[in-house]
This record gives C-alpha cells, sequence and structure tokens, in this order.
C-alpha cells in the first residue's frame, strides 16, 4: 500500500469517452435547443411534420413508416440543426439490424434494356427515309424532263409543219408534289406520349431516391452520388421520394422542371402522363 494514499486514489483510471453513447434523438433535440430552434422552426425549414419531429426526438420511429423513411428523417433534422447526419445513421444501422439489401443490379439492367423495345415506331428514321426517297425521286424526275425540254425547243425553232397535217398532242405528264410528311408529337419529344418517364440527377451534390411504378414495385432505392442519374419509366405514373431535393433536377416527360427545392428537404413526388402541365 502507498504511504499517504486513501484506497479510493488507487482505482482504476475510468475513461469518460467510454460512457454510453447518446442516443439519436437526444443528439438531435440537443443540437436544436443549442441551435435556439423549436420543433415548429426546423418542422417548417425540413417539411417534416410536427408529430413526426416530437417523435424521432423521442427515439420513436414507428411514425416515420419503415426504415428508408426514418434515415430520411435524421439525414434532415440532422443538416438543419447544424450535425454531421452519418453518425447518426450508422448508429440507426446498428439497432435497426443495417440497410436493407440493395436491388439486384442484374433485373433493374434487364429492365432498362427490355423498356425500349416496347416504345413506338422510330418516326425520326422514317421521317428521314421519306424525305431521301422524295428528294431523290424529284431529282430523277427534273432530269427525264430537262431532256424532253430540248426536244421540244428543236421543234419550235425548225421548219413550220405542214399545213393539212394535224400535229399529234404531246402526252402531258404531271410531275409528283413535293410533299414532305409533317413530324409527328413523338419524333419532336424526347420522350414517348404513352408513357410517363422521369430522369433523376444528382446535380448539386448527392441524395438518397426511391421510385415506385403505377403498382408500388420498387424501381430503385439508393444513393445517387453527384454526376449521377436515374431515368423511370412506367405506362401510369412515377412516384418518387428524394432524401435530398435541393441537389436534385428532375427532367419530366422530356421537360426540365424548376422547382425550388430546399436542400436538404424531403420530397414525395408523382408524375403522370400529363406531366408537367402546359401553361
Amino acid at each position: 500500500m502507498s504511504i499517504g494514499n486513501s484506497p479510493e486514489d488507487e482505482r482504476p483510471f475510468e475513461d469518460p469517452s467510454e460512457e454510453a453513447p447518446v442516443s439519436i434523438g437526444h443528439a438531435l433535440r440537443q443540437a436544436r435547443i443549442e441551435a435556439g430552434l423549436t420543433v415548429d422552426d426546423v418542422s417548417t425549414a425540413t417539411r417534416v411534420r410536427i408529430a413526426i419531429v416530437h417523435a424521432i426526438e423521442a427515439d420513436d420511429f414507428a411514425p416515420c413508416g419503415g426504415d428508408v423513411y426514418a434515415r430520411g428523417h435524421i439525414r434532415t433534422l440532422a443538416r438543419a440543426v447544424h450535425l454531421d447526419p452519418a453518425p447518426l445513421i450508422e448508429r440507426y444501422d446498428d439497432t435497426h439490424g443495417g440497410r436493407p439489401a440493395p436491388t439486384p443490379a442484374a433485373p433493374l439492367f434487364e429492365a432498362e434494356r427490355i423498356r425500349p423495345e416496347r416504345r413506338g415506331p422510330n418516326w425520326t428514321a422514317a421521317m428521314v427515309a421519306a424525305i431521301v426517297a422524295v428528294v431523290g425521286f424529284v431529282g430523277f424526275t427534273a432530269f427525264k424532263g430537262g431532256d424532253g425540254g430540248g426536244a421540244k425547243e428543236q421543234v419550235a425553232e425548225g421548219a413550220t409543219p405542214t399545213a393539212g397535217k394535224t400535229a399529234s398532242p404531246t402526252p402531258k405528264t404531271d410531275k409528283p408534289v413535293d410533299r414532305k410528311p409533317e413530324p409527328s408529337d413523338s419524333a419532336i419529344a424526347a420522350a414517348p406520349q404513352d408513357k410517363v418517364t422521369v430522369q433523376v440527377s444528382a446535380a448539386d451534390g448527392r441524395s438518397w431516391v426511391a421510385a415506385k411504378d403505377h403498382n408500388g414495385r420498387l424501381l430503385f432505392d439508393g444513393l445517387l452520388k453527384q454526376g449521377d442519374s436515374k431515368t423511370f419509366q412506367d405506362s401510369e405514373k412515377i412516384n418518387l421520394v428524394l432524401g435530398d431535393a435541393g441537389a436534385i433536377d428532375l427532367f419530366v416527360n422530356g421537360k426540365k422542371l424548376n422547382d425550388d427545392f430546399q436542400p436538404g428537404s424531403v420530397e414525395r413526388l408523382t408524375y403522370t402522363k400529363g406531366d408537367p402541365q402546359t401553361g
């Protein structure tokens, strides 16, 4: 025993870093208070309902509607209160069984390979072929007409026909009218009109994206890094969930949408064949 020291002084040193980690809800609530924000302020900035914000701060993720939406809400709320969302997402995965297995790549590639084959006829190629055929026919007719004009000039400059003889009438040939086919709407539009086509591009950052068709079948669930893009197509409608809508550019039925989404906001969107509306 050391002289002058009590037994309590000889206890092993306890590292404060070994304390139990702060829960996700407690960390978000503490950061919100330190930022001087109320639950109403966070709900307005993120478009996450007040009831869901209260539930998440109480570590109750059932109102989120599933692990995918819970991760998106945690990420959005963390950014709103100036927290790094990565450690919170990792802690959520550790306590809720990890992220779901990604959709196998082969079915996606197969679907993308099959879909173009079901599109309508290639009107652009047909129009070009028709124009080439018309131009060729007109050129051939003009060349033959030039030879006939020379013969007529020789008759005009020659001797006057003998009286009493009736010149045989020259057969009249009607030249075909050069009618170019009018391009249809399908040839002008970038996307087929009988389907809804949605392209999602991560232009200003990365964002988690989920897409479903009109039957509720999951087409994609994953993270798009900056510069990545995905195209989804269905006969009726496409349902989207964007984890960070401010980082996304949307192209619906060949037209870019100018939606002013806030960075970090979660958006649930639905598009049909008639979108975007004219006007």
